[in-house]
């Protein structure tokens, strides 16, 4: 599997004039190959390469091997042959693409790569996560991107690093995926989704008003707003999934999650869902959280099946008895049968843990 670590670059203010001029004139050509490869329709990159490699050289002054490289970023961008209809279009301060030739990691905090005026060695930090994945044996890739986020220079670090055998499970830990509770264990842990909706309701309301400005100080807030609520959700659902791995892994069982795909359009297909619901529901991250889950477990070998999520909240567990009635309040399950009760969410991932078992149980359940 592979690890894409994101590290924050520290030039110095001469540095960081000499990577905005590489990155704008890298660009710039991508610009000028995308346009002959759209307009003759040769997306090969070996094709174009061999089409336009010396005109490339010659009109934007590029290193050998960085023109190389920006052929590799068109020809990507045009992999699939649904989007080869329209042409392709790339920012000026978008991502440089270095390989192993024109990049090298000299030390775990200096690094060294090619710009139009020769290489550069720029300071950078790797944080002890990251060191860790760097000395347990992984191999770093020779690309990676260099990219300019919010006004700061990162290197996108590719590491590869060999699969941990998936060891044969004990049964599962079904998880149920909510809105008002981001994740539900059959064990009956749950992480509330509190935090997460009140800072989403208040953006919005913040968003509202500064979108009725439409001044340039306006439109900075917003973005950064939209960046610190980005990083914010995505801290969450990383620490949510690693709880849930370590929690799989230390007691020997697999992971069963529902299978969502898809959820977003059935739900605002129905008429029933009120403009607040639908808000909710495009904000919700279940597919980030979903592969966070899938890469953390990987790595430990954990299992991980998708099972049908339907009637997952309204079927007994004890009885097997299916009906909507069963599910009296969001946070409520009463049978209509049998009488158990329990918290509907908990309820629901237990028969999505019992539905994994069932999935799973042929093959590889002890």
């Amino acid at each position: 599997m592979f690890y894409t670590l994101k590290i924050k670059l520290y030039p110095s203010v001469e540095q960081r004039a000499r990577i905005l001029e590489t990155m704008e004139r890298f660009n710039a050509a991508c610009n000028f190959i995308s346009r002959f490869a759209f307009e003759h329709k040769i997306f090969s990159k070996i094709k174009i390469q061999r089409e336009i490699y010396h005109q490339i050289r010659e009109k934007f002054k590029l290193p050998a091997q960085m023109v190389v490289r920006a052929i590799g970023k068109v020809s990507e961008s045009y992999m699939n042959k649904e989007t080869r209809g329209t042409l392709h279009q790339f920012k000026p301060h978008g991502a440089i693409i270095y390989d192993q030739r024109i990049l090298t990691i000299k030390t775990m905090d200096m690094v060294s790569f090619l710009t139009l005026n020769g290489r550069i060695l720029v300071p950078m930090t790797i944080c002890d996560y990251y060191a860790e994945i760097v000395n347990n044996g992984r191999r770093v890739r020779g690309q990676a991107d260099l990219c300019l986020i919010d006004d700061v220079f990162y290197l996108m670090l590719v590491v590869e690093s060999p699969d941990t055998p998936e060891f044969i499970c004990k049964g599962f830990l079904g998880v149920d995926l909510g809105i008002v509770k981001i994740a539900t264990t059959s064990d009956g842990e749950y992480f509330s989704g509190a935090a997460v909706k009140n800072i989403r309701r208040r953006n919005f309301k913040l968003r509202q008003k500064l979108q009725g400005k439409d001044t340039k100080s306006a439109k900075r807030l917003l973005k950064k707003r939209h960046s610190k609520e980005r990083r914010f959700v995505t801290d969450v659902n990383h620490c949510i999934s690693k709880k849930l791995v370590q929690v799989a892994k230390g007691t020997g069982r697999g992971i069963a999650l529902e299978d969502l795909t898809g959820i977003r359009k059935r739900t605002a297909d129905r008429k029933t869902v009120n403009k607040t619901m639908r808000q909710e529901l495009s904000g919700w991250t279940f597919f980030q959280l979903r592969q966070f889950i899938e890469y953390k477990a990987k790595a430990e070998g954990v299992p991980v099946v998708f099972v049908d999520p339907r009637d997952t909240s309204r079927t007994c567990p004890v009885c097997g008895y299916v009906d909507k009635a069963n599910r009296k309040t969001q946070s409520k399950f009463v049978c209509g049968r049998c009488g158990h009760t329990a918290n509907a969410d908990i309820n629901a991932a237990i028969n999505i843990a019992n539905r994994g078992v069932a999935v799973i149980q042929p093959y590889a359940v002890a």
